[in-house]
């Protein structure tokens, strides 16, 4: 059973940096696509960024294009997320999650519903 851990959150004041991680417990073909989702308070959940294990396609959402970068980790079981220029409007409670590959090679791949495995969440405060 695949478990997904994040760290990395905290507070920040607006402009500053965080580093979000997330880790896999177990390898799994469920685990070749990879996403980033946030929920703020009163707030839908949305897809921030994803990454696709085999090629390495990464995918953004327009409100963090340009200052978040997603990668992987060379065993493919990890995933990162840089998070610069951070604003206030970022503030939320970050989750990975993971999919099947297919996932990642649709034009959209943020429907949360197709993704299988589901982190805890870690928090982002943007002041």
């Amino acid at each position: 059973h695949v478990q997904l851990v994040e760290s990395g959150g905290g507070s920040v004041q607006a402009g500053g940096s965080l580093n979000l991680s997330c880790a896999a417990t177990v390898n799994s073909n469920n685990l070749n696509c990879m996403g980033w989702f946030r929920q703020a308070p009163g707030k839908e959940r949305e897809g921030v960024a994803a990454i696709y294990s085999a090629g390495g396609s990464t995918y953004y959402d327009d409100s963090v294009k340009g200052r978040f970068t997603v990668t992987q980790g060379n065993d493919k079981m990890t995933m990162y997320l840089q998070m610069d220029s951070l604003k206030p409007e970022d503030t939320a409670m970050y989750c990975c999650a993971a999919a099947p590959a297919y996932i990642c090679k649709r034009p959209y791949p943020f429907n949360d519903g197709d993704f299988y495995f589901w982190g805890q969440g870690t928090q982002v405060t943007v002041s």
